[in-house]
């Protein structure tokens, strides 16, 4: 009789579309919770303070409404940082353990891992614990996030990875919006507990972790009819590191995440900073809350995931008439952010959701073109690996510690343009990296099949 075990071990090298539909669809439903987790933080931030920095004991200033221990905001940014360090830390391991076991069991112990722990983040009664069950949840993230992408690789050829990649990741904003609303509005149902939020979301985690020791590993290289699998060596990786596209990519995705990810964790809290009046009551603001969380959420899915599917269609589209489409079409809509999250800044809320929303769509644009040059360039026994040590990269020097410097900043100068100024210049650093490689994506896309070390 087969077991499930034997069914993750058991490779099919003939793989039918129905499989790699379900494969895909399976990985999609993942990423959208994964992203849930991620985003739900974000949500319940403003509540989670008052429960572990409570006005009684830390005032906040009468006429400002900020609070007079100008820590406490560095410190909540670090729990994003705490999920972010963790994560990059370990994901190499889980990269390297997925370049020589079945990728579907190393998938399925991460979302349920990461589901429990998200749990225990809603159980947490001090900010010390609280802290440690973000680091298990990106330790659970990181047996995933990696390996997830190369399965897609495997299951669908060149011509089609582009546009599958952006489906794929479409799941990141609305995953995030879907965190934002889901948080928001399970606190208030709660009565402002904000641990429910936490924990509506781990049966549904749970369920698809399970899932996973169900499905079939496909072949490493099955995409790629010439491709020679074997076991990778230490030159191997060495070879990944001294592919100029692979290095441009990574390089540009780090100056994105780091602008993206610092003001997409505080957005919700710039939102009702920037719309407070002097004499609004408790309730008020909480409504002002939900109302931010539903706006910003909604914003997130319409332009994230609008940006991500147009952005690997035009990128597919391209890529037969312009050598390098993939990093022409990332690098202009992320300049073309730039001035839009600058509008943000300088319009009046309601207006100034206009321009978050066209920022959004930019920033966005890039996400399957970017993950696709990733997965074109490397060979396919070494790919895991290769998202692996991107994922190092660009979240170790990106979303890691920018939300954490625009918490400081806020936290010291009352006035978190100055933060978010500070982190959005990072955009037009991805844009001069893409533009950078352009000339280096077709060579290394014909020889990665077939690339080996001297």
């Amino acid at each position: 009789m087969s077991t499930a075990a034997d069914a993750i071990s058991r490779p099919d090298s003939r793989l039918p579309k129905a499989s790699a539909k379900i494969a895909l669809t399976l990985l999609v439903l993942i990423n959208l919770f994964n992203y849930i987790d991620r985003q739900i933080l974000s949500a319940v931030e403003s509540n989670m303070e008052e429960t572990f920095f409570p006005e009684a004991d830390y005032p906040r200033d009468p006429e400002t409404k900020l609070r007079l221990d100008k820590t406490i905001e560095g410190q909540m940014g670090s729990l994003n940082s705490a999920f972010m360090f963790s994560y990059i830390l370990i994901a190499p391991l889980f990269g390297l353990l997925a370049d020589r076991v079945p990728r579907w069991l190393l998938v399925g112990i991460g979302v349920v891992f990461w589901s429990l722990a998200t749990g225990a983040t809603g159980l947490a009664e001090t900010f010390v614990v609280l802290f440690l069950t973000r680091c298990l949840v990106g330790v659970g993230e990181a047996a995933y996030g990696p390996v997830a992408p190369t399965v897609i690789a495997d299951l669908f050829p060149v011509s089609k990875r582009g546009s599958v990649m952006a489906l794929f990741y479409a799941a990141i904003p609305v995953g995030s919006a879907l965190g934002y609303v889901l948080g928001g509005v399970v606190t208030h149902l709660a009565g402002g507990d904000w641990r429910w939020a936490f924990y509506v979301v781990v049966p549904p985690g749970l369920l698809l972790g399970l899932w996973c020791f169900l499905m079939r590993d496909p072949p490493r290289g099955l995409a790629e009819a010439s491709a020679v699998v074997r076991k990778p060596s230490l030159a191997d990786y060495r070879l990944i590191l001294k592919t100029p596209s692979y290095l441009f990519t990574t390089l540009g995705m780090t100056a994105m995440t780091f602008a993206l990810g610092g003001m997409a964790f505080w957005m919700p809290r710039y939102g009702v900073q920037r719309q407070l009046v002097a004499d609004m009551t408790s309730e008020e603001i909480s409504t002002l809350r939900i109302q931010v969380n539903l706006v910003f959420g909604l914003i997130v899915v319409v332009s994230g995931l609008g940006g991500t599917v147009v952005g690997g269609i035009v990128a597919d589209r391209l890529k037969a008439r312009i050598p390098g489409a993939y990093f022409l079409v990332s690098a202009i809509a992320i300049a073309v952010a730039f001035p839009f999250v600058l509008c943000t800044l300088v319009t009046p809320f309601p207006a100034a959701w206009i321009f978050v929303f066209l920022a959004c769509f930019c920033l966005f644009f890039n996400t399957g073109p970017t993950n696709t040059i990733l997965a074109n360039v490397t060979h396919p026994s070494t790919r895991a690996s290769a998202f692996a040590m991107n994922i190092l990269i660009i979240h170790l020097l990106g979303d890691a510690i920018s939300p954490t410097i625009i918490g400081i900043i806020n936290g010291y100068s009352g006035n978190m343009n100055i933060g978010f100024l500070a982190v959005s210049g990072t955009c037009l650093v991805a844009s001069f990296f893409w533009i950078l490689g352009i000339k280096h994506l077709e060579r290394d896309t014909e020889l990665a099949p077939t690339r080996t070390p001297p």
